[in-house]
């Protein structure tokens, strides 16, 4: 089936034989305004991301990125290009050789030393359409006074904590939904309940008896002391129990009698039937670990080298000024490994959503 035939698909109408009926015109409305909720607040980020700097500033709606015309002019340096219209329509280029004032000094640009005056109102930009891509490469390459912003330290350390984190994420949660699955002991309903009940107590709740646990044990304002308190996630243990509940109590009995260990049962046999799950579980891992704030703020917080890319950017906003160009930026460039992430692993996301009860 091409694209174009199933995005054409249509229902229609039986009673009147149309081709398209109103429940057609329902769906395909309502996957429209659903496409433009999520991509709107997306694609105005990338679009603004590449406007300069004043653009930003002046909260410039256009989609294009438009910038005012810098000229060198001999003798007085790098000046504004403005559009001067007289009376009688003609436009002449000038450049403003004085602060602007109802009343303007402006001069022509192959002739700066003729100072004239004209009205502000007469006067408009000129302007060209300008990729302002110095966004990202000033943050990124250290230049125009942005050398504290350390883009490929905080890459890495946010790549190290999202792996890692996962990773560690998978194991637990799947070892514990393992036993919660494939394991007859008094009390297992009740734990997993209990598991599952967590899910309503709010994380700032627990932040202060979190920060204490990592305090004592040593890991706090380390990588560590951001991975480990978050291994083990209610969602990720009730998501993968629901879907090894699925998995034949036959196939373990049959691994048993052929003296298969636990572990090997789980590592070779549960784990690869698993797999569906673990990829949503993994797509999830890696969005929360990537846009994680409140929690690396706290943990990080005394040592600028070990903070993520989240944190990095703060110190574009300042106490009487912020950098909203930098920052959008610097946020179109974090979003890059989650697409890749979420591209590589969405083939998994329907079957393992369907099958694990997270409808």
């Amino acid at each position: 089936m091409s694209v174009a035939t199933f995005l054409s698909r249509t229902s229609g109408n039986r009673e009147t034989a149309d081709r398209i009926g109103i429940q057609d015109v329902l769906a395909y409305g309502y996957l429209v305004v659903g496409v433009l909720v999520i991509l709107v607040p997306v694609l105005w980020t990338l679009f603004s991301s590449i406007k300069p700097e004043t653009a930003v500033d002046s909260f410039d709606t256009r989609i294009l990125p438009m910038s005012q015309v810098i000229r060198e002019i001999e003798g007085v340096g790098e000046k504004p290009v403005w559009i001067w219209t007289a009376e009688d329509g003609t436009e002449t280029l000038v450049f403003k050789a004085g602060p602007t004032r109802r009343i303007t000094e402006v001069a022509r640009l192959d002739a700066p030393e003729d100072v004239f005056e004209v009205p502000r109102e007469q006067l408009r930009e000129q302007e060209e359409m300008r990729v302002a891509v110095e966004n990202y490469l000033d943050p990124i390459l250290k230049r125009n006074g942005q050398e504290t912003f350390n883009f490929f330290t905080y890459l890495a350390n946010s790549v190290f904590v999202t792996v890692a984190a996962t990773l560690i994420t998978l194991l637990i949660n799947a070892m514990a939904a393992f036993a919660l699955s494939k394991y007859r002991f008094p009390g297992r309903l009740t734990f997993t309940i209990l598991i599952v009940a967590t899910l309503l107590i709010p994380a700032s709740i627990i932040l202060v008896s979190l920060f204490f646990v990592v305090w004592s044990f040593g890991i706090f304002g380390s990588l560590w002391g951001v991975i480990i308190p978050a291994a083990a996630t209610p969602t990720g243990v009730f998501l993968l129990r629901q879907y090894m509940l699925t998995i034949p109590d036959e196939l373990l009995e049959a691994a048993r009698m052929d003296a298969a260990s636990e572990w090997r049962i789980f590592w070779r046999i549960v784990l690869p039937l698993s797999l569906p799950a673990l990829s949503v579980l993994a797509i999830l891992s890696v969005i929360w670990r990537w846009n994680d704030f409140l929690w690396p703020l706290i943990v990080l917080i005394s040592d600028p080298t070990k903070h993520t890319l989240q944190l990095g950017l703060t110190q574009f906003a300042g106490e009487f000024n912020s950098d909203f160009h930098y920052i959008l930026a610097m946020t179109v460039v974090t979003l890059i490994p989650i697409t890749l992430v979420f591209v590589w692993l969405q083939r998994f996301i329907t079957t393992g959503i369907a099958t694990t009860g997270l409808k």
